[in-house]
């Protein structure tokens, strides 16, 4: 049975890297951010392409909810069911709980957690009917710690591995899996911004310095995550291999979580 996958947040990073290998076992696979360039489609073409499958690009803004409906609700008409969805999505700010704008609490909230809310809600009966689904939402080490300055996306990700656990236990037995992936810090684009940031925080420290003993102070290996490394944990969950690995978290973090 042909399988379709959407990712959302996937024209970059973590997103692209897991569409990437979803097209090359021949998943249809539906791309996603919220722009609409020529060169998202162009990059939905190019991964096509490169692996002779179906894979499209669809904007939609993770931050509305009807959005995030939509988006599955459109991938389930256009190919029939999603089969696997990949919440990718996120968004970060910096700032003491007293300063943070209301705004930006907003919006991480609705990206990084309420946007997989909608996306399950919409995927599951598909994949009920069909009685086969698997859901990977991309958490962080946050959602299993927190630290400061940082409120708003620790609350999402803590939420995210929360609503994971509840929609295993609502799915146990149907053929259905929902885990979370906990990555430590990742050089991503969103990670990039905090590196550069850091650097204008400290501008007596070269890169290699703020990278090692600010970025990563809390991770043990002081080396980034591998985005390859993130994606491969994805198809690891997606496999018939981890068939019965529901509710849980995998952690990717050089050790972070170990202390």
């Amino acid at each position: 049975m042909s399988r379709t996958a959407v990712v959302t947040g996937s024209n970059s990073g973590i997103g692209l890297a897991t569409a990437h290998r979803l097209a090359a076992i021949g998943c249809t696979v539906v791309i996603n951010s919220f722009t609409d360039r020529k060169e998202d489609h162009d990059l939905a073409a190019q991964i096509a392409r490169e692996h002779g499958t179906t894979v499209v690009y669809r904007k939609a803004d993770m931050a509305d909810g009807d959005a995030c409906r939509d988006l599955i609700a459109w991938a389930g008409k256009e190919f029939g069911s999603v089969d696997i969805l990949v919440n990718n999505a996120g968004i970060q700010h910096v700032a003491p709980v007293e300063t943070f704008p209301v705004d930006e609490w907003n919006r991480i909230i609705a990206i990084n957690l309420n946007s997989n809310f909608h996306t399950i809600a919409v995927a599951l009966p598909m994949m009920r009917k069909r009685g086969w689904g698997r859901i990977v939402n991309i958490a962080s080490a946050h959602g299993l710690r927190a630290s400061v300055n940082k409120s708003a996306y620790v609350a999402a990700k803590h939420g995210v591995v929360g609503l994971t656990k509840t929609v295993a236990l609502e799915t146990a037995g149907q053929g259905i899996t929902c885990n979370a992936v906990c990555p430590g810090f990742v050089l991503t684009p969103l990670v990039e911004v905090q590196v550069q940031d850091r650097m204008k925080e400290h501008p007596d420290l070269d890169r290699d310095t703020v990278v090692r003993d600010i970025i990563l102070a809390k991770q043990p290996s002081k080396q980034f995550a591998q985005i390859s490394e993130i994606a491969a944990a994805a198809m690891y969950l997606i496999s018939d291999d981890a068939a019965s690995v529901t509710g849980t978290t995998i952690s990717i973090d050089g050790g972070w979580t170990a202390q």
